[in-house]
């Protein structure tokens, strides 16, 4: 130990003490007793930084640093500790370690900086360091840490090994974990229970369900943690069939779960969705008369959401007498699910304390429920609330932009907090921004979002393809499916899709049937009724009209909308009154309420001077009570949207507006340009 140099990090890094202030304390230990005192019973509940809790301490300054709330105060105790020479000893020392190092309010970086003043550092001072980089997610400087121990022939016990696992389940490979594995071989601690659970629980987080199950099978002695582990690998595969089956085989060797077992097993009813089980599971925990605390009640409120018995889930949640963040937003997700938005958000205003989570679920709640202005304006009082949101938050965000048009919303979001380095950009969330720039119409930020992603998935892929599409880039959509192929991701539907509906916008008849074709012979894809509209579509642009048809009469599904709509603006283009006349009847009994489709056929009547059948169109629409919706314009400027119906004069600068459109229309007929009002 080397007490001097101890006081070098203290000097550094007592953030917000001075050295004027620091050292007098080191001089007066009393004093810093005094000061402390009083900050420590003030501070609230005792942090839980002490996983020991059997630990009997006597000395005033360690019984202070137990109820130390931040690293200003434990910093304080460490300069007493100098002064009258605590940290000399290895008890005090080691409690000032976990404090930096698993404490919520702790830091590594300090606790890095005492480790190496420290000449011998016994085992549980290894461990805890090691703890601390797994709780603080930086696995890499953890694992080294692991390798420096191996190196220097430090004498490990069982622990070691289960924290080094720990942070290997944090690496993307299992390399890392097979390393110790091996290291536990060679050094004989592969029997100790506690290391063999560690392995099995290591195995099964990677997805390794074969080798954890032999490690499992292997295990001449097994107890709950052994079986949990393994059901919880199980579950997180989502195999809940074998994952019950290992329970109920845990259950003839008289092997009693505990409560984590049981939050498992009712996560296997979750995954099944078979309520009937569930209620079995329930019968069993009260039949053995379990201790439901709080975390078994919240596993049956998600449960029985999941299960879609929301009445069950809030009579569980309404007779708890605690109830956490968790039990408010598992209920809240499940109203928002099950389209019950008025109950969600009864339930949000009511929660005691909100956390990002529960922001997060309402906002998406009300995005994947088409209700993009409510999930705008309470993202909007989140941020208003100072709380930063994480990814899950930001792609509903950005998809209730795509849903109203909020381009320059979306832009904000991405430089606020992505190139800003607020939130870390995920695959998950490039693909949002991706979406949402395609959609509101700037394919070039959307091309730039991509080319600057270091891993891409297929969902990446098929937006810039459906994308590319959308804008008319037919060539260049083809160009991103030949790159995707060629990075060995293998399409599916919506890869298709985009791919078909660029042969379309390009006129590619020849490539179109060929793709078409390929998603069976090739790819083993089932063509849906979709890549039917589109091939239609593709064959309708080109006045194919009567292949069109053929398509359609060999379809193995009966035609939607998507089908019959796609010949019969085909039959508007080229002037085919017949077959027109055809897919307006199969629309109106698909959909005899849409103006569309008599406005269309009107609009081919009209084309061929068919004036009685223009007439007959719309008094059909008059006997049905169809009416024509009006047409609408949204545009956004300078983050402010504004909506005009047709020949609406409400805004308030109608009178501009109207101007500025003579003038274009002035412009238009100089240049000789006549619009094509065939369809109005």
């Amino acid at each position: 130990m080397k007490p001097l140099l101890t006081l070098i990090p203290v000097l550094k890094f007592c953030s917000g003490l001075s050295v004027k202030y620091l050292l007098p304390l080191i001089r007066r230990p009393k004093t810093l007793l005094q000061s402390l005192k009083p900050i420590s019973s003030i501070s609230g509940p005792k942090p839980k930084w002490n996983s020991n809790s059997n630990l009997a301490i006597t000395n005033p300054i360690l019984l202070v640093m137990e109820s130390c709330n931040s690293m200003l105060e434990l910093k304080q105790i460490q300069a007493h500790m100098i002064r009258t020479g605590l940290i000399t000893h290895v008890f005090p020392l080691s409690r000032l370690l976990s404090f930096c190092s698993l404490s919520d309010s702790g830091d590594m970086s300090y606790a890095q900086l005492i480790f190496s003043q420290i000449t011998n550092p016994n085992i549980y001072m290894w461990n805890t360091m090691i703890r601390g980089y797994c709780k603080a997610d930086i696995p890499v400087t953890g694992f080294t840490l692991f390798r420096r121990m191996i190196q220097e022939r430090v004498d490990m016990d069982c622990r070691s090994f289960v924290f080094g696992l720990k942070i290997c389940e944090q690496f993307k490979t299992v390399l890392e974990g097979e390393e110790i594995h091996c290291v536990i071989s060679k050094t004989g601690f592969a029997p100790e229970l506690l290391v063999r659970n560690g392995l099995v629980h290591f195995y099964s987080t990677h997805g390794y369900l074969d080798e954890a199950q032999n490690l499992f099978d292997e295990s001449s002695l097994r107890d709950v943690v052994s079986w949990t582990t393994l059901i919880g690998g199980y579950v997180q595969k989502n195999l809940p069939d074998d994952a019950l089956k290992l329970f109920n085989l845990m259950l003839s060797c008289d092997v009693e779960p505990n409560e984590v077992t049981m939050i498992t097993v009712l996560s296997t009813c979750s995954q099944k969705g078979d309520i009937s089980l569930a209620k079995s599971v329930r019968t069993y925990i009260e039949k053995k008369n379990f201790n439901c605390g709080l975390n078994l009640l919240n596993a049956f409120i998600d449960m029985h959401v999941k299960c879609g018995c929301l009445k069950s889930a809030r009579e569980i949640f309404d007779k708890m007498t605690i109830k956490d963040a968790f039990s408010w937003t598992t209920l809240i997700n499940g109203y928002a699910k099950y389209g019950e938005l008025d109950l969600a958000r009864k339930f949000f205003d009511r929660m005691p304390e909100k956390n990002l989570v529960s922001w997060s679920a309402m906002i998406a709640g009300y995005s994947q429920n088409n209700l993009p202005n409510e999930a705008l304006d309470l993202f909007r009082e989140m941020v208003a609330a100072d709380i930063l949101p994480i990814e899950s938050s930001l792609v509903c965000v950005l998809s209730a932009c795509t849903q109203l048009g909020f381009l320059d919303l979306g832009c904000w979001i991405h430089h606020y907090y992505v190139k800003e380095k607020r939130v870390q950009q995920s695959v998950i969330l490039a693909n949002a921004l991706i979406d949402m720039y395609s959609k509101c119409g700037s394919i070039d930020s959307a091309r730039d979002v991509f080319n600057g992603m270091p891993e891409r998935d297929l969902v990446s892929w098929n937006s810039m393809i459906v994308g590319y599409a959308a804008h008319g880039h037919a060539k260049q959509a083809l160009i991103h499916f030949v790159q995707m192929k060629s990075m060995g991701l293998k399409p599916d539907d919506i890869t298709f899709v985009g791919v078909l509906s660029a042969c379309s916008h390009g006129g590619f008849v020849t490539q179109g049937w060929k793709y078409f074709n390929d998603m069976n012979r090739v790819f083993g894809l089932e063509q849906k009724l979709e890549h039917y509209a589109c091939v239609i579509d593709l064959l309708g642009r080109m006045g194919l009209l009567q292949e069109a048809y053929e398509l359609i009469k060999e379809m193995p599904w009966e035609p939607d909308e998507a089908v019959w709509g796609a010949l019969l603006n085909a039959c508007r283009m080229h002037g085919n009154f017949e077959l027109g006349n055809l897919a307006a009847e199969k629309l109106m009994y698909l959909d005899p309420k849409d103006s569309g489709i008599y406005m269309l056929l009107s609009g081919i009547c009209a084309s061929k001077r068919r004036w009685v059948d223009v007439r007959m169109v719309r008094s059909m629409m008059r006997e049905r009570g169809v009416k024509k919706t009006p047409g609408r314009s949204l545009i956004e400027v300078e983050g402010e949207f504004h909506e005009f119906l047709v020949a609406e004069e409400s805004h308030p600068q109608s009178k501009e507006i109207y101007k500025v459109l003579n003038e274009l229309l002035v412009i238009s007929n100089l240049e000789r340009y006549v619009p094509n009002t065939s369809n109005i």
